[in-house]
This record gives C-alpha cells, structure tokens and sequence, in this order.
C-alpha cells in the first residue's frame, strides 16, 4: 500500500466524518453523565467510546463539580491494551501496544431533585492507516447502566420513583499527530419508560449525537507551545431548537507543562479552565460564570479534576509531555 493511497483514504474518512455530522445538526438536551463539564476536555471517551485507548498511556481522570445546589462527582480510565515489549541487549524494553483499547468509568450526578448514580465499561479498536502507526480510525462501543432516583413534586402532584436501566454508547474516531475528529451517539436506547402510571414525570435521558473536531498548531517547538482550537457539536435526535445552542467551542493552549483554555457548554456564561502536570498526573480546575445576570440567578459552576498519566515508555524524554 502507497503512501499516495493511504493519503487518499484519510482525506475521505475525514470527509466522511465531516458530513455525516452536518446531518446531525442542532439542539442541546440531557445527557447522561452532563456533569461535570471538565469531563469533555479531559476525558472525552465518555461521549465518544472510540477515542478510549487513543493514547499511549494508561489515564485516570477524578472531576467533581458544584453548580448552586446541584452537584456531580466522576471517576474514570482509559488505557490502550499492550503486548510482550521488544528488547535488545543493549538497550531498555521498547512498548508494544495492540489495536484494542478499553475504559471505564462512575458517576454520580444531583440536581437538586434527581440523582443519577451510572457505570460504564468501554471497549475499541483501532485501524493503523499507515504503517509507521501514527494515524488511525477507530470504533467503540460503551455498555452502561444508570439508577435514576427522583424524590417527586408534592406541587406538580409526581410521586418518589427510581428506576434502574441500561443503556449503550457507539462512536468512530479519526486521529493524527495534529488533527482529530469523532462522531458518536450516547444513550441509543433513548429515553426509558416510567412503569409509575400515577406519576407524569419523565427520566431526564435522552438519545444524544456528537461532532468533535480539533486541530493542534505547534506555535514553539522550543518552548513547547501548541496551540489547539477545537469543537464540539451537540444535538438530540429530534433536531429542535437553535443551531447556536448545539454549537460548543473550545481553545487550549499549552505551554510546557501548562494548559490554559476555555470551553463555552453556553454562550450566555464565560468559562477558562487550567491544568498544570507534574511528572505523571495533573490538576486543573474548571469554572463558568453569568456574563449578563448577578450570581443570585444563575451560580458559578466551579469544578475541579486530578488525573494520573501512567505510561509504558519509562524514558523521561518520551513521556514528559503527556497530557
């Protein structure tokens, strides 16, 4: 196989993933987990499965998040599955890795009348499109199941109701050195029935589909600085309400072992996030306040992550900069 071919088969796989996703255009709506936030920049396996494994070493992302009285906790991992190392005798052992990649992840999320508590376990593969092995697609899929505990409205006359269901994730993915993009479908079994025939209240899940794209640009190989502007489109599969209210910006910027961004889930708040790594984990923060109405009416949305980056290749040049 050819380098020309292969170019030709990238550039129609990102066409493909490109159009596809302008037929999935527009709205915002439940998905589950929502919060907190700082999950779709750190560990976006979580709506898209395929990307789980797509780096070369073994993550793990805490986030937990405060929005007025609701609040969210999540707890996840990602890995690609490796093989027996290469060695040498003159030399440390080189890493193997295989095309499987998995993931798991718990969350619990209040707000303020509904808790979600879930768990999900996620596997993929990943499809080399040239043989130095920088440039893949691949497929995933999540199984989860949630617990859905109301506590009713005595003024709407809905009743206490839990429930408990499964649900399924599915996702592809296009990634390079420099260049990404995924569309993926969460909660495909779509919004359960409430076997509570007393009761009107409907479980906030739905079927949600996603766009992401994102584009690294080196600014300074020297001092380490990349620029990365990215996006994310959001739509449930009634394809109401407006175009602006899918559409969901981002902008890292990385400077050595700082990133700074922000990510806008809502263009009536401003939102920055940081992260700084030490030598295998980071911390960061998240937050999103009201740029046109006092905190009164709609809080600040505070969050917080930790995330330990465990790598198989144990030389300090090759791992330094895992994010």
């Amino acid at each position: 196989m050819n380098f020309k071919y292969l170019l030709k088969v990238r550039k129609k796989c990102f066409a493909t993933l490109i159009l596809t996703s302008v037929m999935m255009l527009p709205v915002f709506s439940q998905q589950t987990p929502l919060y907190p936030l700082f999950h779709r920049m750190v560990s976006p396996f979580i709506f898209n499965p395929a990307i789980a494994g797509s780096k070369d070493f073994f993550s793990v992302d805490i986030s937990a998040g405060k929005f007025g009285k609701a609040n969210s906790q999540l707890v996840s991992g990602n890995m690609r599955l490796s093989k027996k190392p290469l060695t040498y005798h003159s030399s440390p052992p080189i890493p193997q890795f295989t095309n499987i990649g998995v993931g798991a992840y718990l969350f619990s999320d209040f707000d303020g009348a509904t808790r979600k508590t879930g768990f999900g376990a996620t596997g993929s593969y990943h499809f080399p499109l040239d043989k130095d092995g920088l440039s893949f697609i691949s497929a995933g899929v999540t199984a989860k199941v949630i617990y859905n505990d109301y506590a009713g409205n005595t003024d709407l006359g809905e009743a206490p109701s839990t429930k408990f269901f499964p649900d399924f994730d599915a996702g592809l993915y296009y990634y390079s050195p420099t260049l990404y993009a995924g569309i993926s479908a969460t909660n495909l079994m779509g919004t359960p029935s409430n076997s509570d025939t007393l009761s009107t209240y409907t479980i906030p899940v739905s079927r949600q589909l996603f766009f992401m794209a994102g584009y690294k640009i080196v600014l300074s190989r020297q001092n380490n600085i990349v620029l990365e502007p990215l996006i994310i489109l959001n739509s449930d599969d009634s394809f109401s309400g407006e175009v602006l209210d899918m559409i969901q910006p981002a902008l890292k910027l990385y400077a050595g072992n700082f990133c700074a961004g922000t990510y806008f889930n809502d263009f009536d708040r401003l939102s920055f996030f940081f992260q700084y790594k030490y030598n295998s984990f980071y911390v960061g923060a998240y937050f999103s306040l009201p740029h046109n109405e006092p905190f009164y009416k709609s809080p600040l949305i505070e969050e917080i992550a930790v995330g330990i980056n465990l790598s198989s290749i144990k030389s300090g040049i090759s791992r330094m900069y895992h994010w």
